[in-house]
């Protein structure tokens, strides 16, 4: 990995922002362009950054005072549509799984994660917008066993077509855009194509949400 990866933390213990910012920096290809203890100031910080230096992932915890984790997302997401964001808690709730994942959120981590999970999920983040461990894909699959949950994540108007499922099944398998065009001879361009529609007909707000319809529709299976 060559690229710099622009890194944006939030949570409102400052020891908790140095001790992830120290360990970060020992990553050459990561960059902490910004910290902030209240989810106000970070939305504040993000107008006024500049294009250069606006995060390509912000970390975010859940438990925050004023403005909590779980109303900063919803904000960022609307505001930010492209800005990828890893859910940092000491709580982590199969409750608010499906919340996370209808907002599009990347990736869950609980802060008592290793090292070797936190930089590992950060980059695949960064990579395909998606890290999921083997335990958020048990909690998935415990979360959908609810026919009510399952369709309040997805209520769709149009089934995929078989291309795009083709194509949703190698987005789940961490394929690129320009991989999977290769795979199936196509355009990249006709790849995003299908991206999209498939996007609008879940009704996903990014490849998070793709991932989970496919896993829940028996498209593609978590090795």
């Amino acid at each position: 990995m060559s690229e710099q990866i622009k890194i944006a933390l939030v949570d409102d213990e400052q020891l908790i922002l140095e001790g992830v910012k120290m360990l970060l920096s020992k990553e050459k290809n990561f960059s902490v362009t910004m910290m902030a203890n209240d989810g106000n100031v970070f939305l504040e910080n993000l107008e006024n950054i500049d294009k250069e230096n606006f995060p390509d992932i912000a970390l975010v915890d859940v438990q925050m005072e004023p403005m909590n984790g779980f109303a900063l997302v919803e904000i960022l997401k609307n505001r930010y549509p492209d800005l990828k964001v890893i859910i940092l808690s000491s709580h982590y709730k199969t409750s608010v799984l499906g919340y996370m994942v209808k907002l599009g959120v990347s990736a869950f981590l609980p802060k008592n994660s290793s090292k070797k999970t936190f930089i590992e999920a950060i980059a695949k983040v960064y990579k395909n917008g998606i890290f999921f461990t083997n335990e958020d894909h048990e909690m998935l699959l415990s979360y959908m066993n609810n026919s009510s949950k399952k369709k309040s994540l997805f209520d769709m108007n149009d089934d995929l077509s078989e291309r795009e499922r083709e194509v949703v099944k190698l987005i789940c398998q961490e394929f690129t855009n320009h991989e999977i065009a290769e795979k199936l001879f196509i355009s990249p361009r006709t790849v995003e194509s299908h991206r999209q529609r498939a996007i609008e007909k879940i009704g996903a707000k990014n490849t998070v949400g793709i991932v989970i319809y496919a896993i829940v529709n028996n498209i593609y299976t978590p090795a």
